[in-house]
């Protein structure tokens, strides 16, 4: 049922969070301090901490281990634990709720997010979260999109037409003048019958029309059913498909490691995209998916929905772009003021890649060599798919720094600047 769905979500988030109360527990820091050394705000730290809600943005989780003082081996079974819990929050369908209102799902979801006090009594539990490491974290989202699927066809089932619309009328079941006892009914049939045969005739004409008009729209449906059920022999495109098929007939998202992704990645490279192929849905595969999904005009949710399988099969757009050396020169020449600090920005917020795109924990998006945010976007009369055009970033970028010549609107990368000084002029 759909909520063994959440449950399984919960199962997943609250691993994920006693393994961070662990570091933190084990670090001695208290969330000011630790939000002060990850960048981000306390509140934050304890909302991921009591399993209230995970960030979507794994520079945070990975800073946040750093601070800790967490080893690699930590750092890559958090990534694995972030990964499940990020890629069923994504997939996470709504508990089906007779004539209910939106607010009994958001109450359902309140009510599953707030357990804080459960998360504290965890905490210092290592041992949970070794425990749901398990082989590896793709396990765990593989058993959400079952769950998920088994729901969406008992879903499916509980929406079927009602049987009480198939109503027979019986001679028994007619009623009659008001006042007319049963006796008297059959005399006033046998009197209509008589006096009026034309009357009869119609009626069995107009019955027989009506039984007409019933198999003929019957046979309509019948008809634009099998017009768009694949039917067996047939060549549909989604028959020979993989993601179409049904392996992969839900989104392929973040934390997945399966067949479907590395055709995901595999499609992804046709098109000019710069990936590897490894069938891990990780975080530079999710950039990818989300580059090709504003190149191609499709709404940017960084999951591989119906829509995303048909684009990349389609190959509506290509992916090549500039190379980082030839980004590096255009921004020396658009930036004469400042030439190599604003390639040290640039090459600290995408590694001078053009389709660079970074979620944050807000919901909102970096896009782009000098990782232009929505908001910021919106000041500049922007568009991601302009974002992604490196002249388009490039001379935008400079328009932020000439307000007041200088790199505050890139304050964590600025901070390179002062360990990387520019080479004065001869």
């Amino acid at each position: 049922m759909a909520g063994g769905v959440i449950h399984d979500h919960l199962n997943h988030t609250e691993r994920f969070a006693a393994y961070l109360r662990m570091l933190k527990s084990r670090s001695g820091f208290g969330f000011t301090q630790l939000g002060k050394l990850a960048g981000v705000s306390s509140s934050s730290l304890h909302r991921y901490c009591s399993g209230a809600s995970v960030p979507q943005d794994y520079r945070i989780v990975l800073s946040f281990a750093r601070s800790c003082g967490a080893t690699a081996e930590e750092i890559r079974h958090l990534h694995r634990l972030w990964a499940a819990a990020e890629a069923v929050r994504h997939t996470e369908p709504i508990s089906p709720v007779p004539d209910a209102a939106p607010a009994d799902v958001s109450e359902q979801t309140t009510g599953t997010g707030g357990t804080a006090g459960s998360g504290e009594r965890d905490s210092g539990t290592a041992g949970s979260g070794e425990r749901a490491a398990g082989p590896s974290a793709s396990a765990g989202g593989s058993d959400a999109q079952a769950a998920d699927s088994g729901s969406a066809e008992r879903l499916t089932g509980s929406r079927s037409p009602a049987a009480s619309t198939d109503v027979r009328v019986t001679a028994d079941d007619k009623p009659g003048p008001a006042g007319e006892t049963a006796e008297a009914a059959p005399a006033r049939e046998s009197t209509m019958e008589s006096a009026s045969p034309g009357r009869t005739r119609r009626t069995l004409l107009l019955a027989a029309a009506g039984v007409v008009v019933v198999l003929a729209a019957t046979a309509g449906l019948f008809a634009l059913r099998g017009s768009t059920d694949p039917q067996p022999g047939s060549s549909a495109p989604a028959d020979d498909r993989l993601l179409f098929s049904r392996a992969c007939q839900d989104p392929v998202s973040m934390g997945e490691n399966d067949e479907c992704v590395l055709e995901v990645q595999t499609l992804l490279i046709k098109a000019g995209g710069k990936l590897s192929a490894d069938s891990a849905f990780g975080p530079e595969t999710l950039r990818r998916v989300t580059a090709f999904q504003v190149l191609a005009g499709l709404p940017p949710k960084g999951i591989v929905d119906d829509a995303t399988k048909r684009a990349l099969y389609d190959q509506p757009v290509r992916m090549e772009t500039w190379t980082p050396d030839q980004a590096a020169a255009r921004i020396r020449a658009v930036f004469t003021e400042a030439p190599e600090d604003a390639v040290t920005i640039a090459r600290c917020q995408s590694r001078l890649d053009p389709l660079h795109v970074l979620p944050n924990t807000n919901g909102s998006r970096n896009w782009g060599l000098f990782q232009i945010s929505d908001s910021t976007l919106a000041q500049l009369d922007g568009t991601p798919a302009q974002a992604f055009d490196p002249e388009w970033n490039i001379t935008a970028a400079h328009r932020l720094w000439s307000t007041a010549r200088d790199f505050h609107h890139w304050p964590y990368c600025e901070e390179t600047l002062k360990a990387t000084p520019s080479p004065t002029a001869s």
